[in-house]
């Protein structure tokens, strides 16, 4: 059964950097799309990035407004990981952080949670003011 694997979540405070890595058991996403949502208390989850493939090799990614400028997502295809490198935290990012993973490239449906089949168990990020 194919599993990710959430890592790197932890208490920050604000103006900090946190890098989180999602690593899946198996090679199957290798050409899929691949992302991260985040779920608050009290709140619906929420896109936050997302990295995927449009042709043979091209990268694409994208992010939620909020968070574009401050976070970086990449993939690293030899060791089955997607990261998200987060800088400049702000009280508002604190949530539970998802990694999701697709089997196809869903290159025009990489913000819906439904296009992805596979999440992790999620990591707690904190930011404190």
């Amino acid at each position: 059964q194919v599993q990710l694997v959430e890592s790197g979540g932890g208490l920050v405070q604000a103006g900090g950097s946190l890098r989180l890595s999602c690593a899946a058991s198996e090679r199957t996403f290798a050409s899929g799309a691949m992302g991260w949502f985040r779920q608050a208390p009290g709140k619906e989850r929420e896109f936050v990035a997302a990295i995927t493939y449009s042709g043979w090799s091209t990268l694409n990614r994208d992010y939620r407004d909020s968070v574009k400028g401050r976070f970086t997502i990449t993939r690293d295809n030899a060791k089955n990981a997607v990261y998200l490198q987060m800088n400049s935290l702000k009280p508002e990012d604190t949530a539970v952080y998802y990694c999701a993973a697709s089997l196809t490239k869903a290159f025009s449906t990489i913000k819906a949670a439904t296009t992805y089949a596979y999440w992790g168990q999620g990591t707690q990020v904190t930011v404190s003011s």
